[in-house]
């Protein structure tokens, strides 16, 4: 299994200097990627560009991008850019986003968002295995007068979305190369999520999916947990109000985003790490980790980095 971290949060930006020192020492502490999330702020793609290209070896990816205020034209310029730049090593993250965000920041209507997905990859998928699109949507139109494909951007990027609820994730396993679920715990991927998006990618003659679960995690020792709890559950309540966070909670099995965080010694957080493998995650990439200062960032990571080399 192959391991990760997020670098940075939507409510923490880093200068890129410091995000590239902690790509450094991620890398060097043995995790397979580093993940950036798009906000209002940096341009996701572009930093994993920069990062990518300062530390090589490392995988970097965005998680996720809305697709509501973006075009596949230019997605498809960000991240072929980014491919070239890291050589080969970009993956892409995409997304439906939240109604909120989307009616007050771009001043969109947050209308049948699973079709404008469904729409988006069908645009996008060409335009990343050959440079050249012509399609003509319901919500969208992408051509290509001349090619869009950008030099050194190979293999093609693979393509990943945050779905988690049945529609989104039957057209991401008819048409993605993963998901990238969110504050699912084993029980919502085992029973939920990895069936409905495997059988999607299975009908579709599509290879197996990605599963790459995205996990709010921190080592801490046991007189710190309860502290270490209290924070991540202020810093999740707001996915609590999101109706499809909501919903991947209680599938979970629990009352909270913060129960689903993964806090204990290097043992436990150990433990709960082949629980989201034997779920069916492929991949997991740890959020939060600086929950608990930095040096329970630090120890997070060298043990993520350690169960990575162990396989």
């Amino acid at each position: 299994m192959t391991l990760g971290a997020t670098l940075g949060s939507t409510s923490r930006q880093l200068p890129i200097d410091d995000t590239v020192r902690l790509a450094r020492e991620a890398h060097d502490a043995g995790l397979h990627s580093a993940w950036f999330g798009q906000s209002f702020a940096y341009d996701s793609p572009a930093l994993a560009a920069i990062v990518g290209r300062e530390v090589p070896g490392l995988q970097v990816g965005t998680a996720a991008i809305p697709v509501f205020g973006r075009h596949p034209l230019l997605v498809s310029s960000q991240a072929q850019t980014a491919q070239a730049a890291t050589g080969g090593r970009y993956h892409l993250g995409l997304a439906l986003g939240t109604r909120h965000l989307t009616e007050t920041g771009f001043g969109l209507p947050y209308r049948r968002p699973v079709g404008l997905l469904r729409e988006f990859l069908t645009a996008l998928r060409p335009l990343l295995e050959t440079g050249e699109a012509d399609f003509h949507g319901e919500f969208l139109t992408a051509t290509t007068p001349y090619s869009a494909a950008v030099p050194g951007a190979q293999p093609p990027v693979p393509v990943l979305v945050a779905a988690m609820g049945p529609q989104a994730l039957r057209v991401s396993g008819e048409l993605a190369d993963g998901i990238l679920p969110f504050l699912a715990g084993p029980r919502a991927l085992a029973e939920h999520i990895v069936p409905a998006v495997t059988a999607a990618a299975a009908a579709a003659g599509r290879p197996a999916p990605r599963i790459v679960a995205l996990v709010p995690g921190v080592v801490a020792a046991r007189s710190e947990v309860d502290a270490v709890r209290r924070s991540a559950a202020e810093a999740l309540a707001l996915y609590e109000r999101i109706p499809s966070y909501e919903r991947v909670i209680g599938l979970s099995g629990a009352d909270r985003a913060a129960d689903l965080a993964v806090i204990g010694d290097e043992e436990a957080v150990a433990a709960e790490v082949r629980r989201y493998r034997e779920a069916g995650a492929t991949e997991v990439v740890f959020t939060a980790t600086e929950l608990n200062g930095e040096d329970g960032r630090r120890r997070t990571w060298n043990l993520l980095g350690q169960l990575s080399r162990q396989g």
